[in-house]
């Protein structure tokens, strides 16, 4: 018996959630473990934490099941436990893990763990606040390639100037390769998901619920674009509803996964500002976009910069050097003539492809070929699919 799901149930259960890999009986034992540590323990415990990193996963669920005593488990792992025991003994006998990865499966989610190539490597820094597992709807993959990511935070409130910041800011950092993070939210977290799209990018969203449960609902048609070409992520098992708490506590794994985090716009007390806190923490560079000095909306990111010592950034590429500080501003490698000039305000984000830009310059479609080559190795001007795009003004 794996807490008290019969051998070869939870054996089928977690591979359901695992397709891809040769599991043994001690993986498949893990695996179920971390699943039920995530529904019994709120994010962030950091009493589970040292426990499982005491006794190891496996035998910590044990502890619970068999209701080992406080005194023991002081013991055992160093601390005291009987507050944590406490908290978790109502959701040991509550808990259906069975059914929580009988959803996951359902809804094409897996579940990731610690040693994965798909665990986001900046969670180890959390410690013993590092989350025992991961539900992923999306490419999971995405999750093991952050080295070059960067978190757009900011207000739900956003000001059409916070929402234009956000869009070009994205859409850079995409065009520099970078991976979008972020939690979903209305206002600048929204804005910055869909520009990463929009620009073909990869973008990652932390969920504080399940992430069979969009919230908000309102971005249900965003978070299933999300997952179909992206990763839709949650600590919580599926069906688990979005709290207050949950929130915070979300945001300190968007500032971890992240290789830096940016705060586009934020009120004084915004919970942007959480996210920020985090990343400091952990050691993360951190930038904030200033704002209009009467803007109520922007004061959050100019305490930071006063207070956090966060970097000042207005450009893609300034928040790019946050993460690559040896990156060079892109130049013209000489005064652009009149004619690459005028390729250039014809090109989009979205991008056009050669007879449209020829039509709207004025120039013949050999020269448009001619300029555009000359703007590529620039670094100016990027071909694909939709056409020639813009890749930096």
């Amino acid at each position: 018996m794996i807490a008290r799901v019969p051998a070869a149930e939870a054996a089928a259960l977690v591979r359901a959630v695992t397709p891809d890999r040769e599991l043994d009986r001690d993986a498949i034992a893990e695996r179920f473990a971390r699943a039920r540590w995530s529904a019994i323990a709120e994010p962030g415990d950091a009493d589970a934490g040292r426990l499982i990193a005491a006794t190891g996963v496996t035998q910590s669920v044990e502890h619970l099941a068999i209701g080992t005593a406080a005194t023991t488990l002081d013991e055992v792992a160093g601390g005291s436990f009987a507050e944590a025991l406490d908290r978790w003994r109502p959701r040991v006998r509550q808990v259906d893990t069975a059914l929580h990865l009988r959803q996951a499966a359902r809804f094409g989610a897996r579940l990731v763990i610690p040693g994965d190539p798909e665990w986001p490597v900046g969670l180890h820094d959390l410690g013993v606040h590092a989350p025992p597992a991961l539900w992923v709807r999306g490419d999971a993959s995405l999750l093991g390639r952050l080295e070059r990511s960067i978190a757009i935070v900011g207000a739900r409130a956003a000001t059409g100037y916070g929402e234009h910041v956000t869009i070009e800011a994205a859409s850079g950092l995409v065009d520099r390769g970078f991976a979008i993070i972020s939690g979903a939210a209305f206002g600048v977290d929204g804005a910055a998901h869909r520009a990463a799209l929009a620009s073909g990018g990869a973008t990652i969203a932390f969920l504080a619920g399940g992430v069979d449960r969009f919230y908000p609902s309102a971005h249900e048609t965003l978070l299933t674009r999300i997952v179909e070409r992206g990763a839709v992520v949650s600590e919580v098992p599926l069906g688990t509803a979005p709290t207050k708490w949950r929130f915070l506590q979300r945001n300190r794994l968007i500032a971890a996964a992240a290789s830096a985090t940016v705060v586009v716009e934020a009120g004084w007390r915004s919970g942007s500002l959480n996210t920020a806190g985090h990343a400091a923490q952990l050691g993360r560079p951190l930038g904030a976009v200033p704002g209009p000095v009467t803007s109520s909306a922007s004061a959050g990111c100019h305490r930071l910069i006063r207070e956090y010592d966060a970097v000042c950034v207005t450009t893609a590429q300034e928040m790019a050097e946050l993460v690559d500080p040896s990156g060079a501003p892109t130049l013209f490698t000489g005064d652009p003539s009149p004619e690459r000039i005028r390729v250039l305000d014809a090109l989009t984000r979205s991008g056009r492809f050669v007879p449209q830009i020829a039509a709207i310059c004025g120039m013949s479609i050999d020269a448009v070929r001619a300029e555009l080559g000359m703007l590529e190795l620039d670094g100016l001007a990027v071909a694909g699919p939709t056409g020639w795009r813009r890749v930096s003004s």
